[in-house]
């Protein structure tokens, strides 16, 4: 199977969004240093990733221009991910945290049932492959601190001080 895809602008730089015909695969920021890892990994599965938008890249870009003009609080673009057991329990949980809430990363072990893989948590989330959709950026250190996101800790304030002020 052939992937499409495509760069999106946003206020935070261009973001990389991978599709098949039917689901969103990728959504990473192009400047990320795990892009080119994450591409790989998708071309190891599905053959080959080529550069055109299909209806699912339109849709995504068109849902992520709503979000960051704040109209949009919730996604509704198919998701396929795929990663460890572990991994996939922890992402389909952050896609539970309310828009402008934010939980920490004991309280995420915790919801799925392994209150000791914190750090593990921490190693999840960095390798979400679906960033803003999958919100692994309302993902907090207990102390309230911002700690450990893949597109910079920048971003990470950006995108939680953005959803507070529509929240």
């Amino acid at each position: 199977m052939i992937l499409s895809s495509y760069l999106i602008a946003s206020p935070l730089g261009d973001i990389m969004a991978i599709a098949n015909s039917k689901e969103l695969v990728l959504l990473e920021f192009s400047d990320s240093i795990e892009l080119d890892y994450k591409k790989i990994k998708l071309e190891n599965v599905y053959w080959k990733i080529e550069s055109w938008k299909n209806t699912i890249l339109e849709k995504t870009e068109q849902e992520l221009h709503e979000y960051f003009e704040w109209k949009r609080k919730i996604f509704s673009i198919p998701l396929e991910f795929s990663g460890t057991e572990f991994q996939e329990k922890a992402w389909k949980w952050l896609e539970n945290i309310p828009y402008g809430e934010t939980r920490n990363y004991l309280e995420q072990a915790t919801m799925i049932e392994n209150p000791k893989a914190v750090r593990a948590i921490g190693w999840a989330n960095h390798n979400n492959p679906i960033v803003i959709i999958i919100p692994c950026h309302r993902v907090i250190w207990k102390s309230g601190k911002l700690i450990g996101y893949g597109g910079g800790l920048d971003r990470k304030k950006w995108l939680l001080e953005h959803e507070k002020k529509y929240k």
